[in-house]
C-alpha cells in the first residue's frame, strides 16, 4: 500500500471517482482498527467486487480502538490518498468520528455518501461495549448528521478465526447493505436510527439473520500495577491481550515513589440473558439491532 498526496479539487481526483455520470450508490467506509486493518480491507474488496457501488474510504492512519466518540479539536487533521484497488481512499490522522465527519462533509469527497459503513471490527461490539467502541462511533457520527450508517463487527476468536473470515463476514453483510440501500432509494429508511451488526465466529455456517436488542453485557475490567520487568502487552479490540516482548530494560518505567505504572486487565467475561445481541451472536446468528444511543437523535 502506498501513500501519495492528491488534491481533492483536482481533475485526477474526480476522475478517480468514475466521473459525475456514475449513478451507482456511494458507500463510504471507515473503522477504528486503522486503514490497513484486514477487516476494512476485506469489506472494501467485497464491495468493489460487486461493481454495484462507488466506494470511498476515510479511515484512521493507525489503530484507534476503544476511543469511543472522541474528536480532534485542538489541531489540524491530515488526509493522505492511499491506494486501495477500486476505491478512492484517504488515510486520516484522526479518530473514527473525525474520519466519518470529514468524509461526509463534502470537504474531502465531492458529495455526501448514500451510506456509511464502519468496520469490519476485529471483535464483536455488543451490549455496553458500544459506548467504548470507535467502530460504533464511526457509524454514530454519520447518524448524528443525518447520513444512514451501519457498524459491522466480527466475533474474532484467537486460534479459531482466520483472516479469510473477514471476507466471509463482508459477504454475509451484503444482503443487509443491499436492503438498506433499497430503503434509502425509496425514501423509506428510518431517519432516527443507525444499525449495529455483529457476525458470529463460525460465519461460514451462520444460522441466518436475526433482529435483536441491545443487551447489558460487558467485560469487567480492572488495573494491574506493573514494573520494568513485567512483559508488555497490547489490548486488542477483542478485549484480549497480545503480548509484546521487552527488548531492553528501558522499555518500561520502573516503579518509583513518584511514578507508578498500571495496565488495564480483563477480569471477567460478559454475561447476558434473553434475546439480546451478545446471546444471538454467540448462538451463531448475524444479528442486527438499533443501538440505544441512536435515540439521542430524538432530542437533538
Amino acid at each position: 500500500m502506498s501513500n501519495t498526496s492528491l488534491d481533492p479539487l483536482s481533475f485526477e481526483y474526480h476522475q478517480a471517482k468514475g466521473g459525475d455520470d456514475d449513478d451507482r450508490p456511494t458507500i463510504m467506509v471507515t473503522n477504528d482498527d486503522g486503514i490497513e486493518a484486514p477487516g476494512l480491507q476485506a469489506l472494501v474488496r467485497v464491495l468493489v467486487s460487486t461493481n454495484r457501488y462507488r466506494v470511498w474510504v476515510s479511515a484512521p492512519h493507525s489503530e484507534k480502538s476503544a476511543v469511543s466518540h472522541s474528536i480532534t479539536w485542538s489541531h489540524d487533521l491530515t488526509a493522505k490518498r492511499t491506494q486501495i484497488t477500486g476505491a478512492t481512499a484517504f488515510s486520516v490522522s484522526g479518530t473514527p468520528a473525525d474520519c466519518t465527519s470529514l468524509g461526509i462533509s463534502k470537504a474531502l469527497f465531492p458529495s455526501e455518501p448514500d451510506l456509511v459503513l464502519s468496520g469490519i471490527n476485529m471483535g464483536s461490539n455488543c451490549g455496553l461495549h458500544i459506548v467504548y467502541s470507535g467502530t460504533v462511533a464511526g457509524a454514530r457520527e454519520a447518524f448524528l448528521y443525518g447520513v444512514p450508517s451501519i457498524s459491522i463487527s466480527y466475533d474474532w476468536v484467537g486460534g479459531t478465526s482466520s483472516m479469510n473470515d473477514f471476507t466471509l463476514a463482508a459477504e454475509a453483510c451484503l444482503p443487509i447493505i443491499s436492503a438498506v440501500l433499497v430503503e434509502i432509494k425509496n425514501k423509506t429508511y428510518p431517519q432516527k436510527c443507525f444499525l449495529n451488526v455483529d457476525v458470529p465466529t463460525n460465519v461460514l455456517n451462520h444460522k441466518g439473520y436475526k433482529l435483536t436488542k441491545q443487551g447489558s453485557s460487558m467485560y469487567k475490567m480492572g488495573w494491574k500495577q506493573v514494573t520494568s520487568d513485567t512483559a508488555g502487552g497490547h489490548m486488542l479490540s477483542t478485549m484480549t491481550m497480545e503480548p509484546i516482548p521487552i527488548t531492553s530494560s528501558t522499555d518500561h518505567q520502573a516503579v518509583t515513589q513518584d511514578q507508578i505504572s498500571f495496565r488495564r486487565v480483563v477480569k471477567g467475561a460478559p454475561v447476558d440473558d434473553g434475546e439480546t445481541d451478545y446471546v444471538s451472536v454467540k448462538e451463531g446468528y448475524v444479528h442486527i439491532y438499533i443501538p440505544l444511543s441512536s435515540f439521542l437523535g430524538l432530542i437533538l
